[in-house]
């Protein structure tokens, strides 16, 4: 079966302040058992907006990207998710939200035994059935799909490639690929490139923002590299010991907030050598 599906990456509206917000915060804690990983966070994300969370080790990162895809529930205040109180998301509903919002994770998650190709089209299984979810594992049921969304990450030629066949690099544009097939109205990236050297860290995170740009697409990146800032992003959000500590847009960054929202790790960061922007 050839082509069916479009990956619709033209140019969207940039969002401005009547967007309406894909994910509200409000007062949000999580703890497990005794110990408190958030605290009392409140902010609102707008539809089509890029934003960074940054934030030293054990800021509570990754835990926050987990709570605004509904793979967590706070254990205080509300996270609104595309309009969902996901509190109360269970079964059919829990499916739909997941749909729609995608994530990209510190390791691929590619599947090592299944070929490029299928590994791209598990983007779409939320959206068919079951008996067309399971024949698409013998036959891919979306090939059109599934080779513009590579040629969108110039990974064209590895349709038919193994995962271990790939770099790390490589991997992780796949991953990205899946995304898109997937079409999803949010896209958390948790660390993207964590396990990728600085030039290939740019490259993704380029790609990423540029996709989204043109899609229209609300994209949120925890990143751990300040260098991977650079421009891609309108808002910038910095978690500390579990607090929101800072927001605002990239350029409003300085020296002294680093130095303070890092601490100990700013020297190990070798965050004075970081270019900051400039309005």
């Amino acid at each position: 079966m050839e082509a069916e599906a479009v990956i619709d990456t033209g140019s969207r509206a940039v969002p401005d302040s009547d967007s309406p917000s894909v994910f509200t915060v409000e007062g949000v804690g999580k703890s497990f058992g005794r110990a408190q990983v958030l605290k009392d966070i409140s902010f609102s994300i707008r539809e089509g907006e890029r934003v960074a969370v940054i934030g030293p080790s054990g800021a509570g990162k990754t835990t926050l990207f987990r709570l605004l895809c509904a793979v967590l529930k706070p254990t205080e205040g509300r996270v609104t998710a595309l309009g969902r109180d996901t509190r109360h998301l269970r079964g059919g509903a829990l499916r739909d939200l997941r749909r729609e919002v995608g994530i990209l994770y510190q390791n691929d998650n590619l599947i090592p035994h299944l070929r490029v190709v299928h590994n791209v089209l598990m983007g779409r299984l939320g959206h068919w059935i079951l008996p067309r979810a399971l024949l698409s594992l013998l036959w891919p049921q979306d090939l059109g799909a599934a080779r513009a969304a590579l040629n969108e990450v110039e990974l064209g030629d590895k349709l038919w490639s193994m995962p271990g066949e790939l770099s790390g690099g490589q991997q992780q544009r796949v991953a990205i690929a899946r995304l898109m097939v997937q079409q999803p109205r949010v896209m958390l990236a948790d660390e993207p490139v964590s396990q990728l050297d600085i030039r290939l860290g740019r490259e993704i995170v380029a790609l990423l923002s540029g996709l989204s740009a043109r899609m229209g697409t609300t994209l949120l990146v925890n990143l751990h590299t300040l260098e991977l800032l650079e421009g891609h992003f309108e808002r910038v959000i910095a978690l500390r010991d579990g607090h929101l500590f800072w927001q605002g847009a990239p350029s409003e960054i300085t020296r002294e907030l680093l130095r303070e929202l890092y601490g100990a790790e700013y020297r190990a960061m070798y965050l004075d050598e970081v270019a900051l922007e400039r309005p």
